[in-house]
């Protein structure tokens, strides 16, 4: 696996063996393929995959996910990922498609985009034999117009197959929606709520009663309902994002250990080490060299 920075369609074109248009869409008909690694990446483009036999076990976030035959993974645009393990007999299917692509092939149909937006909290789920089963042969439908670059029409084609296999994932996802709306309480409203404030704020504010202000609720209570509902507490939801973080700045960057404090708003480059060592038993320099 090479030594991404953030995964992109351009990097992977370049280093994995699949079918692909230009930067705009990659096919890889091996689940090994697919270019998530073991030490934490961010996502800049969208990650449709399906596993077709075997498993695999990945981390979003920091919560891990595991993926059984007939499960689909959507995985979006800022998310970080890592830790990806495959058992032996694994074997899948995935597309990598830059956000560009993505957005001229689905323009103007709303319902579309906005139900994609649902894989944010449902990374991993399963599908239907029948859809998983159609999911697969248009896959294969659109590597075969893939490898036929003398086909004037391919890329729109390829987005007209694309659309299809969106429409027809959009419908499972609405399926799934439409059920868990029903069953929505309000602790998980508040759950929702909260990993939203923490992505956006976690690389300024690490205190929980920050955001339980910003949500107009008691410290107490924002700590009590994320328990009840993630089985982790506030603290250790906003310490998983700062913790990744600090790994992909120390690993994928030149910035210094002060540039990297300043960054996230530690108030020096001390306390830094003492928080990554906390959570991670290595100090930042001795990371930085592993």
């Amino acid at each position: 696996m090479p030594d991404f920075r953030d995964i992109t369609v351009s990097q992977s074109v370049r280093f994995c063996d699949g079918s692909h248009i230009g930067n705009d869409i990659l096919l890889l008909d091996e689940m090994a393929k697919i270019p998530i690694p073991r030490e934490p990446r961010r996502m800049q483009c969208l990650l449709l995959a399906m596993c077709l036999r075997g498993t695999v076990s990945y981390y979003v976030d920091s919560v891990k996910h595991n993926v059984e035959p007939g499960d689909l993974i959507i995985i979006n645009q800022g998310r970080s990922v890592y830790n990806c393990t495959l058992s032996p007999d694994c074997r899948g299917i995935g597309i990598l498609v830059d956000y560009k692509f993505f957005n001229e092939t689905i323009k103007s149909v709303h319902e579309l985009s906005s139900l994609f937006l649902f894989a944010r909290n449902h990374p991993v789920f399963r599908l239907p034999k029948e859809r998983a089963d159609f999911i697969h042969e248009t896959f294969f439908r659109m590597k075969t117009k893939i490898d036929e670059p003398e086909n004037r029409f391919r890329r729109e084609m390829v987005q007209a197959m694309f659309l299809a296999m969106a429409y027809e994932l959009s419908n499972v996802i609405y399926s799934v929606q439409a059920q868990n709306d029903s069953c929505n309480t309000r602790a998980e409203e508040i759950f929702t709520q909260f990993i939203k404030l923490v992505e956006k704020h976690f690389r300024s504010e690490r205190r929980v009663g920050w955001y339980s202000e910003q949500l107009c609720i008691s410290p107490k209570y924002l700590s009590e309902t994320i328990k009840a509902v993630s089985k982790r507490t506030p603290n250790e939801w906003i310490d998983s994002y700062v913790t990744i973080e600090l790994r992909m700045l120390l690993r994928n960057t030149q910035k210094s250990i002060k540039e990297i404090a300043q960054e996230l708003n530690f108030s020096n480059q001390s306390f830094l080490g003492k928080y990554f060592k906390e959570h991670t038993g290595m100090s930042p320099s001795e990371y930085r060299r592993s």
